[in-house]
């Protein structure tokens, strides 16, 4: 009679790309653990540096350690690999560059299941050199309900405290009863989406007011490149948009969505211009390209025209975004829009009257993106 495999409590998933400088310091952080009761899934994700090398050595000292060598395709698709394997009632996320107090897990998995909560959400150290800064966004110190959380998230866009994956524990059953998953074709805002995606099955969630993760920006991350051209990244951001405001209706009623509108166009504006929900370095222009913020103003009436209005700030926001890093005037970037949304060809005179420019003009921003 064959003996049964104990299933452990936590499953620790850890994508790893070319971090063989730090992925001791990661991992060795997770086996300290005050809390023992844990699976550690490396996830490969096709480096050509030592870690294969490093993850298989901790897998033959280690029995709580498991490794998958796949080819490269992305962090989200590195962390799916990682849910797939899990057998954890928990999910927890690292990234090989950062690491977590002894105390961690305990404190996760104390807080998730004293407060009998769907997710927990820590505060955290953010390492820039020798100095560390503790990041907290919720001032309660009790359970809180979805709409709440939502509410809080509102006052403080695109922060990575709400964002990321890594400080924050999770129930597998409910990721895999919604099949809630890291979008591939998606390589902004990613972990965001997949925690709103979350959010949406959770009744209640608790805020820990102990920093336990440390994360450090270094060069070389896992990090997805923007390789693709500005039409499918202009594609991918839109929908994003679209996507929080399908969240918002989904946590809210329609009396307190509407009563919320204008806090929400704030949100979105401020997820526009917010520099870490973009793909280049926060606060950096070319000089010349400096762009006036955008605020609503809380005080004023939600009318259909009002909210139009916010939308098109909003628009020219991101597209103004996306005509930066990719070096274009936005007529430029708004032709692409139309294309796109027209998915049909129109008159040279209907698409001036769109980008509200002249017919001579709409016709050499055609010619420019030909060449």
């Amino acid at each position: 009679m064959s003996e049964s495999v104990a299933v452990p409590k936590v499953s620790i998933i850890v994508p790893v790309y070319n971090a063989e400088k730090h992925i001791e310091r990661c991992v060795n952080s997770i086996l300290a653990q005050e809390y023992q009761d844990l699976e550690l899934i490396l996830v490969d994700d096709g480096s050509v540096d030592g870690s294969p090398a490093i993850c298989d050595a901790y897998a033959r000292q280690d029995p709580r350690v498991h490794v998958i060598h796949k080819e490269n395709g992305g962090v989200s698709t590195a962390r799916n690999t990682g849910i797939e394997a899990a057998h954890g009632d928990y999910l927890e996320f690292l990234d090989a560059d950062d690491w977590i107090t002894n105390d961690a897990t305990k404190l996760l998995v104390r807080a998730m299941e004293e407060n009998r909560v769907d997710m927990v959400i820590a505060d955290f150290f953010r390492v820039v050199g020798g100095r560390v800064a503790q990041k907290s966004d919720i001032d309660e110190d009790r359970a809180i309900t979805r709409e709440e959380y939502a509410d809080h998230m509102m006052e403080t866009p695109a922060d990575f405290y709400w964002g990321v994956c890594w400080n924050k524990l999770y129930k597998r059953s409910i990721v895999e009863s919604y099949e809630v998953r890291m979008d591939p074709s998606i390589s902004w805002s990613e972990d965001f989406i997949f925690n709103m995606e979350y959010v949406l099955h959770c009744r209640s969630i608790f805020p820990l007011h102990a920093p336990v993760y440390y994360y450090v920006k270094t060069e070389g991350s896992l990090v997805e490149t923007q390789s693709s051209g500005f039409g499918s990244m202009l594609r991918m951001k839109l929908g994003v948009i679209e996507y929080y405001r399908n969240f918002y209706k989904n946590v809210y009623d329609e009396s307190d969505y509407q009563s919320r509108s204008l806090a929400l166009n704030t949100f979105f504006l401020d997820m526009a211009a917010d520099g870490n929900a973009t793909p280049f370095l926060p606060g950096t222009k070319r000089l010349g390209t400096e762009r006036p913020n955008v605020h609503a103003n809380r005080t004023m009436r939600a009318t259909p025209l009002v909210e139009a209005r916010y939308f098109e700030l909003l628009l020219d926001s991101y597209l103004s975004v996306v005509a930066t890093q990719f070096k274009l005037d936005l007529v430029d970037v708004c032709l692409v829009a139309y294309v796109d949304a027209a998915r049909q060809t129109g008159s040279i005179d209907d698409v001036a009257e769109f980008l509200g420019v002249s017919p001579r003009a709409a016709r050499a921003s055609v010619r420019k993106l030909v060449m």
